[in-house]
């Protein structure tokens, strides 16, 4: 059974709920607007049995009663980008509450190259939005700012609103430091220089992250500027590129892939939509055999 840890946080004039996913390490999030009950959904998990290849809503099913229980109207699904550890929840989000499922522009080149690994070129890919870097967006009388923050793919964005920034994949908290930068299309420079950026932004700026893996400790997803900026293990102040590049290739080199990968990226690329049924009513998932290298080839 999976456990729930909501919190909500009211501020200014957003109010933000978290959802931690212990299975895949997973937070995704309920943002809304107080005044217009307007929302957005960011990162929801569908719930994947890889063992029996089945899928449910249980994670999914815990925003929608969010949603219901506070009369919320929910305008916007939004990935930080195309996720690896977890099958995306947005086309049931949509279908049982509305919105419009949305990712950066960049996801485009991850679509491609992914494309070409699972032999299958994607064509409808179910997003309703793509959105460039700076670009705003509206939960109500809230204003959202997008911010390109490639390198653990060329497609991350975070979303900021007001003294809140999503910040996806891009930072974890303090103690666990960065995410990998070697799938394809990842580059650890780049994914420096955009942890850079986001900690360029004033030091009390709230920072959710998008997974944590406690090993021990409690669950946590929500940090600042200042706290990583002082201790961050990965990228605190002082460290420079060179050394993060050098540390991060060092430490992916030694990763195996993620438990979920080869399932959950041909979905994401789609915004999460499943492959249709074929003529038996079984829809069917595509595993290339020996595609992906092991840490020891590396």
């Amino acid at each position: 059974m999976k456990a729930l840890l909501p919190i909500t946080d009211v501020r200014m004039t957003v109010a933000i709920q978290a959802f931690h996913d212990p299975a895949t390490g997973t937070v995704s999030y309920v943002v809304h607007d107080p005044a217009t009950r307007q929302a957005a959904a960011i990162d929801p998990v569908l719930d994947y049995d890889a063992a029996a290849g089945r899928t449910s809503t249980r994670s999914a099913d815990a925003l929608l009663a969010h949603l219901r229980a506070h009369d919320l109207q929910l305008q916007w699904i939004l990935e930080t980008h195309a996720h690896a550890d977890h099958l995306s929840a947005a086309p049931y989000l949509k279908q049982q509450a509305g919105g419009l499922i949305a990712i950066g522009e960049h996801i485009r080149e991850v679509q491609a190259t992914f494309g070409r690994f699972y032999n299958q070129p994607v064509a409808d890919d179910g997003f309703d939005r793509l959105l460039r870097d700076g670009e705003t967006l509206n939960i109500g009388s809230l204003e959202l700012t997008t911010l390109l923050v490639p390198g653990h793919t060329p497609a991350d964005l975070a979303y900021r609103v007001e003294d809140a920034v999503f910040v996806g994949d891009t930072l974890f908290m303090p103690d666990l430091g960065s995410a990998r930068a070697d799938f394809p299309g990842g580059d650890a420079g780049q994914l420096y220089r955009s942890m850079q950026r986001l900690l360029a932004l004033p030091a009390e700026t709230r920072l959710f992250v998008c997974h944590d893996y406690p090993n021990g400790r409690e669950a946590r997803w929500q940090t600042t500027v200042a706290e990583q900026r002082a201790a961050n293990i990965h990228v605190h102040d002082g460290v420079t590129e060179a050394a993060f590049v050098a540390m991060r290739r060092a430490r992916d080199a030694t990763l195996g892939a993620p438990a979920l990968i080869l399932p959950a990226l041909q979905v994401n690329i789609r915004a999460g939509q499943l492959p249709p049924a074929e003529d038996n009513g079984v829809s069917y998932l595509r595993i290339p055999v020996n595609a992906l290298p092991s840490a020891r080839d590396r």
